[in-house]
């Protein structure tokens, strides 16, 4: 690879990376935005009353994380760790409160 390319490869790969931030929290839906099934119950656990939430009333996953709720772009991943905690990945849009996940795991 020439130098110019390289440099501008770099350059690309680390404004890419710029704006990423990692969020910890628990998935859960925007109707029980702040993790408490309580009144809802629609299942055994948070997760499965996040997923019934999520089936039954058009409810989006979040993420909550103890003191602010975020919108997640990544709705199928969300699903596999409805009632978890887990951290993410990704840029935030201030505007929208929503992350742009660019990955999502089990929290240790």
């Amino acid at each position: 690879m020439k130098p110019l390319a390289s440099c501008l490869f770099v350059l690309a790969a680390l404004f890419a990376a710029q704006g990423q931030q990692t969020f910890t929290g628990t998935v859960t839906d925007d109707v029980c935005g702040k993790g408490d099934h309580s009144q809802m119950r629609m299942g055994s656990s948070d997760g499965e009353c996040a997923t019934a939430c999520v089936g039954a009333h058009g409810a989006a996953y979040v993420l909550y994380d103890g003191k602010t709720t975020y919108k997640l772009s990544d709705q199928p991943t969300a699903e596999q760790f409805a009632g978890k905690k887990v951290t993410v990945t990704g840029r935030l849009d201030a505007k929208t409160g929503t992350i742009r996940v660019n990955s999502m795991r089990a929290a240790s």
